[in-house]
C-alpha cells in the first residue's frame, strides 16, 4: 500500500478505490471529516426516498398498509439481511426490537434451554448494555458469572469451561479494539461442552465478512445503526440456527409472536420459525431504512466492503506510527489486519480531552474510556483522505 505522509498519496488510494462511487450514495456534510460510522452510520440517499414514500403510503393507504407488506417486513429484511451480511441461510434471521431486549430474549431462553446449569460466560471487556443484562439474569436465577479478563482467545476460554457452564457470550468484534474473535473456534469449544453460545454482532456485521451457518453459531444478535446504517435507534436482529428455533422460547409473549395473532384467542401458543421469536408490533419505518442499508452492503459485497476496511485502518496505523506516535499515541487495536474490525483505537492519556477538541475542528471520531480515541472508518463511506485528514487534526490538537 501507498503509505506517503502527504495528502497526495491518501488522494491517490482514493482514486483507485474500487468503491469510492459509494460514498456519493450517502447524505455527508462536507464540512467535517466524519470518522464515527462504528458508532451511528451516515444517511443514504436512498433511505430518505423510501421513507418519503413510506410516509406516503402511511396517509394514502392508513391502516391497509398491514396487509400491503408492512407485517412481513421483519422477516424479509431479516432474511436479506442473512444472506448479504451475516453468512445465514433463510429463515433464521428476523429484525425485532433494541439490541438490548433481543440480547435478553437469547439469552434467557438460551438459559431456560440449559436447566440444571449455573454459569454464565463472557468478559470483562463486553459491550456494556450486554454485560449489564447478564448481571440481571444471573441475579434472577441465582447464577454466577465467570468473568474472563481479557478479550476472548479461544485457549483461554477453554479452562473455563465446563458442566456447569450454561451460556456463553462475547462480542465478535470488540467495540473498544476492533480485536476479532474466533468465531469458528469458539463454538466449537461451547458445543463440546453442551453449552449455547450468543455472539453480538454489533461491530462487525457489515464491517467483516461473517458466516453464522458455516461457523454453527447457535445464537446471535446485533444492531443495524452503525455499519449497517439503518439509523439512530433503528430495531436490532436476531439469529437464531433451525435446529435450535423449536427448542427455544423466548420470554416476552407478545401477539406477533403468537400463533394466528388475529385471531386474538385466548392463551399464548408460540408461532413457528423466526417469527415466533418477535412480540410487539414492528416499527415500519425503522424496518425500511434498515432494509436500505442492508441493500447497499449486498451491493457492494462484503468482501469488498472487507478489503477496504483493511486497507483503511492498515492506512491509519501507517500514520499513526509516523506521525502521531513521537507525541505519545499508541495504536491499541491488534495490528494483525486478520484480527482487526473497520476501527482503529488511538490511546493517549489525554484521550477524552483530545476528542473534544476534534470534534469542535469539525472532526468527529468518539471517546471511550478511559483513554481511547476510536476512529470509526465505515469502508462505504470513508475516504483516505479523510483518514489523512483526522490523523492531522490529532496532531494539532496535541501541539497546541
Amino acid at each position: 500500500m501507498l503509505t506517503s505522509l502527504e495528502r497526495d498519496g491518501a488522494a491517490a488510494l482514493d482514486a483507485r478505490d474500487p468503491l469510492a462511487g459509494f460514498r456519493e450514495r450517502f447524505v455527508i456534510d462536507p464540512h467535517i471529516v466524519y470518522l464515527d460510522g462504528n458508532s451511528l452510520g451516515a444517511l443514504p440517499h436512498a433511505t430518505v426516498g423510501r421513507l418519503k414514500r413510506l410516509v406516503a403510503q402511511w396517509g394514502q393507504r392508513g391502516v391497509r398498509g398491514w396487509d400491503e407488506g408492512w407485517l412481513e417486513l421483519p422477516l424479509e429484511v431479516g432474511d436479506r439481511l442473512g444472506s448479504a451480511v451475516l453468512g445465514a441461510a433463510a429463515g433464521q434471521t428476523v429484525i425485532g426490537d433494541s439490541t438490548t431486549v433481543c440480547f435478553y430474549k437469547l439469552a434467557s431462553a438460551a438459559l431456560d434451554a440449559r436447566p440444571g446449569r449455573t454459569q454464565i460466560v463472557t468478559d470483562v471487556g463486553n459491550f456494556p448494555t450486554d454485560r449489564y443484562v447478564l448481571e440481571g439474569l444471573a441475579r434472577a436465577r441465582g447464577l454466577e458469572i465467570v468473568w474472563l479478563e481479557d478479550e476472548p482467545h479461544p485457549d483461554v476460554l477453554a479452562a473455563r469451561l465446563g458442566s456447569s457452564t450454561a451460556l456463553v457470550t462475547f462480542s465478535h468484534v470488540s467495540y473498544r479494539s476492533a480485536q476479532i474473535a474466533d468465531m469458528a473456534a469458539i463454538d466449537a469449544l461451547v458445543a463440546d461442552v453442551g453449552a449455547l453460545m450468543l455472539w453480538d454482532l454489533s461491530h462487525s456485521a457489515g464491517s467483516v465478512p461473517i458466516s453464522l451457518d458455516g461457523d454453527h453459531a447457535p445464537l446471535a444478535v446485533g444492531c443495524t445503526y452503525k455499519y449497517l446504517n439503518g439509523g439512530p435507534g433503528a430495531p436490532a436482529y436476531m439469529y437464531v440456527s433451525r435446529e435450535l428455533q423449536s427448542e427455544l422460547r423466548q420470554p416476552i409473549w407478545g401477539w406477533l409472536g403468537r400463533r394466528d395473532p388475529f385471531e386474538m384467542a385466548t392463551g399464548y401458543e408460540v408461532s413457528g420459525g423466526m417469527q415466533g421469536f418477535l412480540s410487539g408490533t414492528p416499527p415500519i419505518l425503522a424496518l425500511a431504512a434498515v432494509d436500505e442499508g442492508v441493500r447497499l452492503i449486498a451491493e457492494a459485497g462484503i468482501d469488498a466492503i472487507r478489503a477496504k476496511g483493511i486497507a483503511l485502518t492498515e492506512y491509519a496505523v501507517a500514520l499513526v506510527d509516523a506521525i502521531l506516535a513521537p507525541h505519545g499515541v499508541g495504536v491499541g487495536s491488534p495490528r494483525e489486519v486478520a484480527r482487526r474490525g473497520a476501527h482503529v483505537a488511538l490511546a493517549h492519556p489525554r484521550a477524552r480531552e483530545l476528542c473534544a477538541r476534534l470534534i469542535e475542528a469539525g472532526v468527529i471520531p468518539d471517546f471511550r474510556r478511559p483513554d481511547v480515541i476510536r476512529f470509526g472508518l465505515s469502508p462505504l463511506s470513508t475516504r483516505f483522505v479523510d483518514v489523512w485528514d483526522g490523523v492531522q487534526a490529532l496532531r494539532q490538537a496535541l501541539q497546541g
